[in-house]
């Protein structure tokens, strides 16, 4: 408080009133505004509608107001205008999500305000400033900017402050100054989760008289959020919403009589009466509130036992009772005080035991329509395993393989049963809020673990082929050895990102790199930016060429990537300090250019590659790696079609990741830089992995180790299962004004990076991945084999998320009752929820690019067979 110095005169005096205003999650605006105004504890689909607000249609206090023929103002945060359309007399909206502006939005408050203060035609005037929300988004608790932004708040505390007691001087009314705050923040800024941080909130209540010794030797300064609500409508005389489960805060009613004050609690104890009647049907406490009340002690229950109808109902008749009879003794009522705080601490108990229970109750939902939705989940699970299932037997049984291959093909592997593991062991542990919670450690040892796997398999192809040729035992080696090496490369990566950052919740203050570098300095930040952009760019570059640099088409995809990753790097040079202030038109524009380019190139790559693939193919340099697998003449001669379209794959699959990652290069904090690069050359391993193995592994076994991968270096980025990691402020990189639509893709690009880099990374694992068991189906028709070079890199991922989704709807289930449904579970569902989106949408990608693909190569086979044909008929 010392940045408000006036605030802090005015608690010191009496003259205010202040509290810890704990928020329920999700701690994010228009779900806060609603608890607030309404009483009531929204859900967590309220996160979603934060981003495309509608209409508040429950009982709430400005509806209230309006009936009465309150006339209100509002100035600020364009929610209020989405959640009361129609009840403001004039109204000032901006937008919240523009984060990127720290001065007007507030500016645009604050010029209103001399004008306002002065007309006397409104009774209710509202002030909703961003300013401090969003320099928290942009620099975190402790930037440079927050205690000028305070400063800022004190002065129009002061300003409102002053007229009110001016007006309170020429008899124009008393004014009420409520100052709260929608949630906090953590230490970066963020906010949406569950803890201390992001839940502390502010309630301040200026212009009520306040005994200030009393309030200085009270204990209790902490509060509940949804408490605002009763406490205004009993203060202002209006009903209480119907649906609020607060208690009216009692201090702000010392300046009222007894009598004044216990009828406020009567009302507050009557609506949440009425609220457990409508929730237990059973509940009934007679017409009398005395009958059948067994007293000991002088009037005092020792306790109340029995159902939860009958403790609720034991409750409010003591209270009742003991009101009553501090009423009868209207003539000596000043000699019982003792009596008094007797009837206020029971209607207090009965309060605070119905409004627990009903908070925890907000989170039950029809049992028969989750039921129904999760046997329509576990459906669509077993349709996906089942698919897989008859794809692995059309495969790896049905066909006859090459018979030196077929002997590695054997059922169950310690690999093929460790990934089987991971799902169980995942499963099982979603019950655990802990686990929950700290997930990125599960994650970070599966992907480890399967790693070494994949090296003991390896090793030992290399020791059971000994027997072999020697030229065949040096040709094992060299595979082998690519194997080990990009094992390794996964190993080293897999263990620098781990350690990148300290994710989770519990752990968050332990030491990690990212601390450490950002303590050394924005220098050192800004060096590893950079090195890690041009190390992207020349990764990406050698691994294109091997291809073949010699074709036209492949350098000018090479070229135009090339420009993209320049661009980024000017962009990192010249503006990404500034990036997230009142951006200039320079920076906008080259982000906007970053943008077109990247997506002109992607988008242009994948429809046109196509259809020049059959002029280049065929010069393509024989010592390209990725480029085919076999060297058999008459399968190069029948296989053509399947040349031709994993060749253009590869081409399609790089320009997806490269794209990717410099997008994130541009979109993501400057401290995960060194992670994106971390991530490209685990992809680029993998593939290598993937062309060495042959038939060692399983494909599904390789698939579902990259979608391993993929999920921990989401949480490598600094992502958790706690919405306050989600990165608000780079969503509206590149962004001249405001649009909820772009914003939204934006940030969901940023927060699945990783999982969707992965994804898209199947149409190159499809180029590189042999294909010599469809090499000796001869017979088989094309479609046959799209079908199965698309099978396992999409039904994989399908299966995985899907059972995942199932399991957790489930667990949800059972949890609905858990204490931290709200703080835990409910926002790693809608991760979960999210990941199925990002999951979809990248193997829709996938297998519209394959089809697509294979489609246009099929046409122009044909259309040379025609041709041919007419040639041919015509000499």
């Amino acid at each position: 408080m010392e940045a408000m110095p006036y605030t802090q005169s005015l608690l010191s005096t009496g003259m205010a009133v202040g509290y810890h205003a704990k928020a329920a999650p999700p701690t994010v605006t228009m779900p806060r505004l609603k608890a607030m105004v309404s009483g009531a504890i929204g859900g967590f689909l309220d996160v979603a509608f934060n981003f495309n607000t509608q209409a508040l249609l429950d009982d709430n206090l400005l509806d209230q107001f309006f009936k009465i023929g309150w006339k209100m103002v509002m100035l600020g945060d364009e929610t209020w205008l989405k959640l009361f359309p129609g009840l403001f007399l004039r109204h000032d909206g901006v937008s919240s999500f523009f984060v990127k502006d720290t001065v007007q939005v507030d500016q645009n408050v604050s010029r209103h305000l001399p004008n306002e203060l002065i007309k006397h035609d409104w009774d209710l005037l509202i002030l909703h400033y961003l300013g401090l929300d969003h320099v928290g988004h942009i620099g975190g608790r402790n930037s440079l900017l927050m205690a000028p932004k305070l400063k800022e708040m004190d002065d129009v505390v002061k300003m409102i402050h002053t007229s009110s007691i001016l007006n309170q001087a020429n008899n124009n009314g008393h004014t009420l100054l409520v100052v709260v705050s929608d949630h906090g923040m953590t230490e970066n800024g963020n906010h949406g989760g569950s803890s201390y941080e992001e839940t502390d909130s502010l309630a301040l209540f200026i212009g009520l008289k306040s005994d200030v010794s009393d309030y200085l030797l009270s204990k209790d300064h902490t509060v509940f959020q949804v408490d605002i609500a009763p406490t205004l409508a009993l203060l202002f005389g209006v009903p209480i919403p119907k649906n609020n489960v607060g208690v009216l805060i009692s201090r702000t009613f010392w300046h009222l009589t007894d009598d004044q004050q216990l009828r406020a609690l009567e009302l507050n104890s009557w609506q949440l009466l009425r609220l457990l009647e409508a929730q237990l049907p059973g509940l009934s406490c007679g017409s009398s509130p005395y009958d059948g009340l067994i007293y000991e002690q002088g009037s005092r229950i020792s306790k109340c036992n029995g159902s939860l109808e009958k403790v609720f109902c034991c409750l409010y008749m003591h209270a009742a009772f003991l009101h009553s009879s501090w009423m009868s003794k209207e003539v000596s009522r000043s000699t019982y005080r003792e009596e008094y705080s007797a009837v206020v601490a029971a209607y207090h108990e009965f309060l605070r035991t119905a409004s627990e229970w009903l908070s925890r109750r907000a989170s039950d939902r029809p049992v028969n329509l989750l039921a129904f939705g999760i046997a329509a989940m576990l459906l669509s699970t077993l349709l996906l395993l089942g698919l897989i299932f008859f794809i692995c037997k059309e495969v790896y049984v049905g066909e006859k393989q090459n018979p030196s291959d077929l002997k590695k093909t054997s059922w169950w592997h310690l690999d093929e049963a460790f990934c089987v593991g991971v799902i169980l062991i995942l499963v099982l542990s979603m019950g655990s809020s802990s686990m929950v919670e700290e997930e990125q450690y599960l994650w970070h040892f599966f992907s480890c673990t399967l790693n070494f796997l994949f090296m003991r398999k390896a090793i030992q192809s290399v020791q059971g082929g000994r027997a072999g040729k020697n030229f065949s035992l040096l040709k094992e080696k060299n595979r082998t050895g690519f194997q080990i090496g990009s094992i390794f490369m996964l190993l080293i990566s897999g263990r620098v990102m781990r350690g990148w950052h300290q994710g989770g919740v519990n752990w968050t203050n332990l030491p990690d790199i990212s601390k450490w570098l950002e303590q050394a300095g924005s220098d050192h930040v800004k060096s590893i930016q950079l090195f890690s952009g041009l190390l992207v760019i020349i990764l990406s570059l050698a691994s294109l060429f091997i291809v073949g640099s010699n074709t036209k088409f492949v350098l000018v995809v090479g070229f135009s990537s090339l420009m993209s990753g320049l661009l980024v790097i000017l962009h990192l040079i010249k503006h990404q300090d500034s990036m997230f202030a009142p951006s200039s038109y320079s920076a906008t524009l080259l982000v906007q250019t970053i943008y077109a380019l990247v997506g002109t190139v992607t988008l242009g790559t994948s429809v046109a590659l196509p259809w020049f693939t059959t002029s280049w193919i065929y010069n393509a340099s024989s010592n390209s790696i990725f480029h085919i697998s076999t060297s058999n003449p008459n399968e190069l001669r029948h296989k053509s079609l399947l040349l031709e379209l994993r060749s253009a794959l590869f081409v399609i699959g790089w320009t997806y990741i490269v794209s990717w990652c410099l997008l994130q290069l541009v979109l993501q904090q400057p401290i995960n830089s060194m992670p994106i690069l971390l991530l490209l050359v685990q992809v680029l391993a993998s593939m290598i992995y993937s062309f060495y193995s042959g038939l060692h592994h399983k494909q599904w076994v390789e698939v579902a180790a990259i979608y391993y991968l993929g999920i921990a270096g989401h949480f490598a980025l600094g992502n958790s299962n706690s919405l306050a990691t989600i990165d608000v402020a780079g969503a509206f990189i590149g962004i001249s004004s405001h649009s909820t639509v772009l914003s939204g893709v934006l940030m969901f690009m940023i927060t699945y990076a990783s999982p969707m880099l992965v994804i898209l990374s199947m149409v190159m694992y499809i180029s590189v991945k042999d294909s010599s068991h469809l090499s000796f189906s001869l017979n088989l028709e094309s479609g046959q084999i799209l079908l199965r070079m698309l099978g396992f890199p999409c039904l994989v991922p399908l299966g995985l998320n899907s059972i995942l989704l199932t399991a957790y709807t489930f667990i949800l289930l059972l949890m609905r009752n858990h204490l931290f449904v709200w703080s835990v579970f409910s926002p790693k569902y809608l991760y979960v929820c999210a990941s199925t989106i990002c999951v979809y949408t990248g193997v829709f990608v996938v297998a519209a690019t394959t089809i697509y693909t294979h489609l246009v190569l099929l046409l122009q086979k044909r259309m040379r067979i025609s041709a041919h044909a007419a040639n041919h008929k015509h000499f």
